[in-house]
């Protein structure tokens, strides 16, 4: 044998013993693939495609593990070229990807594409065929997103999330029951924590706890003389999903917010809202609240304050494990969606998805008295009110005032002490309004026509008065700044 065939044997040997190994090390991908081992396996896959980039097989594997492993934007043009290559399941995984991503319109398009396949290969479509009615359902949700003001957001511990919440009195109360359980390897923060709350007059509660089969369920309780009578299961919540939690009932009595998982949620926990029907002691089919509330992540614990006007729910959307953001936003009397059709693209997901809260204020004036109401409230809840603080104003997001002492502008304290005497005097005036209203409905005939005039002045006193004051306090804003 001649040196050039030799060598080239001996090449060809190598090349036959490099094959095995690579077959060898894609066969034990495969399994740890198939296992779920997506951690495993992603760098072996990410040698092989580098190998082999027109490789379909190869693009979809490691695409699929990026996406398993949380890195969705990695994986993702190799699922893309796994799909443009006609690999089933890579028009699978790239549905999924543009779910995430909120691009509803591609993810039908690829899951169409998918089904189409598997009928071709007359394989099951069931599973894909829920995957498309979800897919459609965030696209509806999507083009009716609610046109609604965060003020603010921050991030805390899972475990101790209702903290951050600061609602007053007349909102009732939330607090965390605890369960026959605490997290561990297999159970997350967010399933064995369970809210109870009681209405501002403390004579009703609700709360969630684990049924016989092991799923949460929302009870309710009503007060007896010295205690709290036998929790009772709440119906007609069962059509939403399952694991009911998170109650919360509205200062009306008869609207409920909750939270569950299942068929109706765009992700893990969402957030619904269903009525009491009180004909049949029951509730009503709940709703869900759609975006920005809900995400394809877990949505909780909506709270609405109608005393100061705010609301409060918490959502681990963009949060590291462990840690849960909380959304307070201003309430809206109804509902008012953002026009889907004539409003950019990327604008709506952002708008839907809260990766932006300053895209949902557009109204800064109403943000700032927003943020007055907020930081009331929660100076009136922590320590630092029993320091030296006469009075919370907002002047920017960079200047809270306390104190007539840290107003720099003359004119603009001298106007804060008149807005403060015009706060009184609404306060008195809407105390006045609220009396003769309820005397108004004791009334009846010729004594609630007489009546009525009077009610009609104060009403218009009462608003013009609000007026004047949202615009005293825009001048002493202006006034304060303009000094600086």
């Amino acid at each position: 044998m001649t040196i050039n065939k030799k060598i080239k044997a001996v090449a060809m040997l190598l090349g036959l013993g490099v094959a095995a190994i690579n077959a060898q090390t894609l066969s034990q991908a495969k399994n740890w693939f198939e296992k779920g081992e997506f951690a495993k396996a992603k760098p072996v896959f990410k040698k092989l495609v580098r190998q082999s980039p027109s490789n379909a097989g190869y693009n979809f594997w490691y695409g699929a593990c990026c996406y398993e492993t949380g890195e969705l934007m990695e994986g993702l043009p190799y699922l893309e070229k796994s799909a443009q290559r006609k690999y089933i399941d890579g028009f699978l995984y790239v549905s999924k990807a543009y779910y995430d991503l909120y691009r509803y319109d591609e993810a039908i398009e690829n899951i169409d594409q998918h089904i189409y396949w598997l009928k071709q290969k007359k394989r099951n479509t069931s599973e894909a065929e829920d995957l498309l009615a979800k897919y459609r359902k965030g696209a509806r949700m999507i083009r009716s997103t609610e046109m609604v003001t965060v003020i603010d957001s921050f991030t805390v511990e899972k475990s101790k999330f209702l903290d951050a919440y600061k609602l007053s009195s007349q909102a009732g109360i939330i607090s965390l029951i605890s369960d026959n359980y605490t997290p561990n390897d297999s159970t997350s923060i967010l399933e064995s924590q369970h809210t109870e709350f009681i209405n501002e007059m403390g004579d009703k509660k609700l709360l969630s706890r684990n049924d016989e089969n092991g799923q949460s369920s929302l009870y309710s309780s009503v007060k007896l003389i010295d205690s709290w009578s036998n929790p009772q299961k709440l119906k007609g919540l069962d059509e939403a999903g399952n694991n009911f939690k998170f109650p919360f009932l509205d200062s009306d009595g008869t609207t409920l917010y909750l939270s569950a998982e299942g068929n109706e949620s765009v992700g893990g926990y969402d957030i619904f809202i269903t009525r009491a029907d009180s004909e049949e002691n029951t509730y009503f089919k709940p709703d869900n609240l759609g975006y920005p509330f809900n995400s394809v992540y877990n949505d909780y614990m909506y709270a609405i304050d109608d005393y100061n006007n705010l609301g409060w729910f918490a959502s681990d959307r963009f949060q590291p494990e462990g840690m849960v953001c909380i959304y307070v936003f201003i309430p809206n009397e109804s509902k008012e969606v953002y026009n889907y059709e004539s409003e950019d693209p990327n604008l709506m997901i952002s708008l839907a998805k809260l990766d932006n809260i300053s895209l949902t204020q557009r109204n800064k004036e109403e943000v700032i008295r927003a943020r007055q109401r907020l930081a009331k409230v929660m100076y009136s809840t922590s320590k630092s009110r029993e320091k030296n603080v006469d009075f919370t104003f907002i002047v920017n997001d960079n200047k809270t005032y306390h104190s007539l002492n840290d107003f720099g502008s003359a004119e603009a304290k001298k106007l804060f002490q008149e807005m403060t005497r015009m706060e009184k005097d609404l306060k008195a005036l809407e105390a006045e309004l609220e009396k003769q209203r309820e005397e108004y409905n004791k009334a009846t005939g010729s004594v609630k026509s007489s009546m009525a005039p009077g009610i009609l002045d104060k009403e218009r006193r009462v608003e013009q008065l609000r007026k004047e004051i949202d615009d005293i306090s825009l001048k002493i804003r202006n006034s304060e700044l303009g000094n600086q």
